[in-house]
């Protein structure tokens, strides 16, 4: 940490700067997953309505989709400003540009009023706050591990992390309530508005502190030292010096991006494929999961750091691989005991929290935003892209497909923990190249 002993205790101007990122990623979360849960509503406003109902539950699901397309082009364009310029000015931006698309998706007109132009203003929308989103994420696990001292270094980040999953609790809530308290018709006419004003009015309130936001030490630093090509072609330096760190960066993002699409997004529907359970157990059970795993980022970003990373990830990888079979199992079995299994299911998958603090250690300050983005938001579109489709195909015919992809992933995170436990040295997260 520059001009601070990492052994340094956290500040109050560090709690309250952890705070601010934890509460708008929650709702930068929030904000995103809107269009997963009213993509039939919103698929029904802004097209036409004569269309074969399986047609426009797909629209609405490209909708989705197209955020996660349009990810990977904001995190590098925007992350390459971000390592110019500085963390705060794009944490700035990012967070208006996504406050500011809720709000005119909010006001836009349907298909009914203005035609076409309708959904395509929709779509461009939904492609800027995609762009949006896509540096936020790497930008607030760079923004808190460039501020707090470097022993808080793994749980800071595993705060961010366990943020975002309290913005899915969040959205479960709130559109549980929006569905009991009006009736598809009102939702429709003006009901799906209200879910983008909400959304909007949440993304502004954090900017109420941000006087109080500093710009990163770490780039401070940076910026004083101008070694030479300082900050001028982070993609130069990027793809000549870190192409080993983007592999690794993939691999990481892989099991971050494949646990929380598989037992965040995707496992009550891929259950109900297989398995019929009581429809309100089952739903309560999987928010008591998400508040487990919000447990388990915070317990796995406390017992890790750079010095035994490698080990806590082989052993997490092996209980979740374990406890995934065990919950499959006792599906097969009946059922009797999914609120235990479920929440012991979700604390295992906690382990993505201790993920991040590596991930922006592997590249140096100076491309650092642009090499986390890179790696983050590409595997992320990848998987968000394939595995939904995948594995709904698979489990059609294989019950326990979603057991099989995490064992997989699993798998792949023994061989990323040996990897880094056998690695002699680890790069400090103040290197500049």
């Amino acid at each position: 940490m520059p001009s601070r002993s990492q052994y340094a205790l956290m500040s109050s101007a560090d709690k309250n700067m952890v705070l601010f990122i934890c509460f708008s990623s929650a709702v930068a979360f929030f904000d995103f997953l809107i269009y997963l849960y009213m993509a039939d509503i919103v698929s029904s406003t802004f097209f036409p309505a004569n269309l074969d109902p399986n047609i426009s539950k797909l629209q609405g699901l490209g909708l989705f989709a197209v955020g996660y397309l349009a990810r990977p082009l904001g995190g590098l364009i925007f992350g390459r400003y971000g390592d110019i310029k500085g963390r705060k000015p794009i944490l700035l931006l990012s967070m208006l540009v996504t406050a500011g698309s809720m709000l005119a998706m909010a006001c836009l007109p349907t298909y009914a009023q203005w035609g076409l132009l309708a959904p395509t203003l929709f779509i461009l929308l939904r492609l800027i706050q995609g762009m949006a989103f896509g540096v936020y994420v790497p930008l607030a696990w760079i923004f808190v591990a460039e501020h707090v001292p470097r022993q808080y270094l793994s749980l800071g980040c595993s705060y961010v992390t366990a943020s975002f999953f309290v913005g899915v609790l969040f959205s479960n809530a709130f559109f549980i309530w929006l569905n009991e308290s009006m009736t598809p018709e009102q939702l429709i006419t003006n009901g799906w508005r209200l879910p983008f004003i909400v959304a909007a009015v949440l993304s502004f309130l954090p900017l109420l502190a941000w006087r109080f936001i500093n710009e990163s030490p770490f780039f401070i630093e940076l910026r004083d030292i101008k070694p030479d090509k300082h900050t001028n072609q982070p993609f130069t330096l990027l793809f000549k010096n870190c192409r080993q760190s983007i592999f690794i960066g993939l691999m990481l993002t892989l099991i971050i991006a494949s646990i929380t699409t598989v037992i965040i997004l995707l496992l009550p529907e891929l259950i109900e494929l297989s398995f019929t359970l009581n429809n309100n157990l089952f739903d309560f059970s999987h928010s008591l999961g998400i508040v487990f795993m919000i447990f388990g980022c915070i317990f796995y970003g406390l017992i890790s750091n750079y010095q035994n990373f490698g080990r806590i990830l082989v052993i997490g990888s092996v209980l979740l691989i374990g406890q995934m079979f065990a919950f499959y199992y006792h599906l097969e079995a009946g059922g009797d005991y999914i609120l235990i299994m479920y929440a012991l299911l979700g604390f295992c998958a906690g382990i993505v929290g201790m993920v991040p603090a590596i991930l922006v250690q592997l590249f140096p300050t100076n491309v650092r935003l642009t090499g986390v983005a890179l790696s983050y938001n590409v595997m992320y579109g990848i998987v968000g892209g394939l595995v939904p489709f995948g594995l709904g195909y698979a489990t059609m015919f294989i019950s326990f497909s979603p057991a099989l992809y995490i064992a997989f992933i699993g798998f792949i995170g023994v061989i990323m923990g040996l990897y880094f436990y056998h690695l002699p040295e680890f790069r400090k997260i103040d290197t500049i190249i």
